[in-house]
């Protein structure tokens, strides 16, 4: 009996060991992808040490460990898909911290063929944009802003099929938008402001999904381009943009352009006033050459900021102003407007205006009355108003009477 016991004792430490075995095989192979991890390792090598602070993410980076596999305060920033059986754990997400890291982007960030998104903004990272990562076709998120990369945009982003979100602001980028960017029929937000691009901002509506676009502070030229229909953020200010701005009235989900300093001109239309989400308008600094107000009684525009300073805007004040009821702040100064100051006005100070800036214009004849004794931001100064200096509005004088021929 004692020697037929032996072969059943064996057996069971011979099962024992195959399912010890199956386990460890299986724990080793969901580890992260080595040439992943070398990834890893490139891009912590690529910044310099010094500037890794103690608390940051880059400083959890200890390849002592799996980085798949870490938990706790261990590989901050790094995001990774669950494996599926015997695989390995694949990288899917790289999100460092505004630490001030100094270095450069590694290429190798190619070989992260699973990435869907990365975000290394407010740092110091340098160099060339690795054209690369224009090849991770499941991206989703590109968020390199805030940094002093230099380069242009590949011809190749049209592959992104999946992008939702490409922010390359505050960068030293140049070079034009390729025109195969409005492939990307997923796009949402698209950033590309304060950097030197240049050339003719390609026909964007193709881009039928895209909500914020960004382009300003760049050197764009020529007339607007097609614009998608569910834009709801335009800013394009500080540019060398031209043409008339008319088409802007298409544009129905609107709820706050900026098209300030560029060279755009011809009228502010009826369209654009009577945008029915738009909270703030900023055209000033071209060279406008009149308004189209609408009366907006019965529509209730959301309009709050109507910022027209700067331009060649001719006529009188126009009354319908008055009729925008959620509207506080106005500038219509440095212009060439005539007339006298519409009586509703004086009604609206404060009520609920609370910026006013007439200055720098032609107006003429005596104030509503609520001017002299009403306390809110703004100025009538030079213009050729009957207007005292003991008037807070009117401090800084009138034109000389010379200037003002035909207006008195």
């Amino acid at each position: 009996m004692a020697t037929n016991a032996f072969p059943s004792v064996s057996s069971s430490y011979s099962m024992i060991f195959v399912v010890v075995l199956a386990f460890i095989l299986t724990f080793v192979r969901s580890l992260t992808l080595e040439s992943e991890v070398e990834v890893l390792r490139a891009l912590k090598r690529s910044v310099d040490p010094n500037t890794i602070p103690p608390a940051s993410y880059l400083s959890t980076w200890d390849f002592s460990g799996d980085p798949c596999e870490s938990t706790g305060a261990k590989f901050l920033g790094i995001l990774c898909s669950v494996p599926e059986g015997n695989s390995s754990s694949r990288i899917i997400s790289i999100d460092l911290d505004a630490a001030g890291y100094d270095g450069f982007l590694t290429p190798l960030i190619g070989n992260l063929t699973e990435l869907t998104a990365i975000d290394i903004s407010k740092n110091r990272f340098r160099g060339p944009l690795p054209e690369n990562i224009f090849d991770l076709k499941k991206l989703t998120r590109i968020s390199l802003s805030g940094n002093f990369l230099t380069g242009s945009i590949p011809h190749r982003v049209y592959q992104l099929k999946e992008l939702e979100t490409l922010d390359l602001s505050n960068n030293l980028l140049s070079g034009p938008i390729p025109s195969g960017i409005s492939a990307l029929r997923r796009m949402k937000h698209l950033t590309l402001a304060h950097n030197g691009f240049i050339g003719k901002i390609p026909n964007l509506n193709g881009l039928w999904q895209l909500q914020t676009l960004e382009l300003h502070s760049n050197m764009f030229v020529g007339n607007l381009p097609t614009l998608p229909t569910r834009l709801t953020t335009l800013t394009l200010c500080h540019n060398l943009l031209s043409g008339r701005i008319t088409s802007l009235g298409t544009l129905k989900q609107l709820r706050s352009i900026d098209v300030s300093d560029n060279r755009f001109t011809g009228p502010i239309s009826r369209g654009i006033f009577a945008l029915p989400l738009l909270a703030q308008m900023n055209v000033s600094f071209n060279q406008l050459t009149a308004m189209e107000v609408n009366n907006n009684h019965e529509v209730g525009s959301p309009l709050q900021v109507f910022d027209a300073q700067g331009n060649r805007l001719q006529g009188h004040l126009p009354v319908n102003l008055v009729t925008f009821e959620r509207l506080l702040e106005i500038n219509l100064a440095h212009n060439q407007l005539t007339g006298r100051i519409p009586r509703e006005y004086g009604v609206r100070l404060g009520n609920p205006w609370r910026t006013l800036f007439l200055d720098h214009n032609f107006l003429s004849g005596p104030l509503p009355s609520q001017f002299s004794h009403l306390k809110i931001r703004g100025s009538l100064a030079s213009n050729c108003l009957r207007c005292t200096t003991t008037i807070p509005f009117c401090r800084g004088g009138q034109r000389p009477g010379s200037a003002c021929l035909g207006e008195m």
